[in-house]
């Protein structure tokens, strides 16, 4: 396959989805315990590049379990803190993790595709300018999130169906964050 070459400055900012981008989903679950935790192949050697690469790395997630009562905030807390520190200590880094407990009924400005947690990314760091910023997961959603924020957006999918049916939305196609990671 021939993949684009996505350019970028070390000024931008790379958003970024959890599950089934940096760990492993669970298919028809959630990821509720650290020992469900498994990140995915060559990410920790991603999340290492990513960190020279850019200026800030924002992980964004929507975690709808909370709100269906199946884990709690303060679990989900737990395993973003565990997540950050694998990372850093392989020579990564997160600046920060922001995460939707919000049902899809609920039709929160936070959960995505609306860009709740990318306006509270830019309140927090005043630096981040959103046009100038990536955005990679591996739905549609992400990728309507991206395009409303007004970013760059890059499919994590070694599927290029929702690529061609979507073309407007989804600006690059990598089959993981290795790969995406070694473009730059």
């Amino acid at each position: 396959m021939n993949l684009p070459h996505l350019t970028i400055d070390r000024s931008c900012t790379l958003f970024l989805d959890r599950d089934g981008v940096i760990n492993r989903r669970i298919v028809d679950d959630y990821v509720k315990t650290w020992d469900q935790f498994e990140f995915l192949p060559g990410v920790l050697d991603a999340m290492k590049l990513f960190r020279m690469a850019f200026d800030r790395i924002i992980v964004v997630s929507n975690q709808q379990g909370v709100g269906k009562g199946l884990m709690d905030e303060t679990g989900v807390d737990s395993i973003h803190r565990r997540m950050t520190e694998e990372i850093s200590d392989a020579g990564g880094g997160v600046d920060a993790v922001f995460f939707s407990p919000h049902l899809k009924s609920d039709r929160s400005v936070m959960r995505k595709p609306n860009i709740g947690m990318a306006l509270k990314a830019r309140k927090q760091f005043p630096d981040i300018r959103l046009k100038h910023s990536v955005m990679a997961g591996d739905s549609l959603s992400d990728m309507f999130f991206g395009k409303r924020a007004g970013m760059i957006t890059v499919l994590i999918s070694a599927d290029a169906t929702l690529a061609k049916k979507h073309p407007r939305q989804i600006d690059f196609l990598y089959p993981d964050l290795i790969t995406l990671a070694h473009s730059l």
